[in-house]
């Protein structure tokens, strides 16, 4: 799965469009993000680790590795 498909389900699973993530991204880090900002990263595949995690902080998940069994 990519990260584009991971955060698209869980945008899905909170209900939250990509114009309110923006808006909440923008609060919580005094920096501005747009929603055409992050659709362009998402569809293209260039968003930073530090960006996707950021944005499933702010969703209230948090990024784990798991061992494979």
């Amino acid at each position: 799965m990519s990260v584009r498909e991971d955060i698209k389900i869980l945008l899905t699973k909170e209900n939250i469009t990509l114009t309110k993530l923006a808006e909440l991204l923008t609060k919580k880090n005094n920096k501005k993000y747009t929603v055409y900002e992050l659709s362009r990263k998402l569809n293209q595949g260039t968003m930073k680790y530090d960006e996707a995690k950021e944005i499933a902080d702010c969703l209230g998940y948090e990024i784990e590795y798991k061992k494979k069994l």
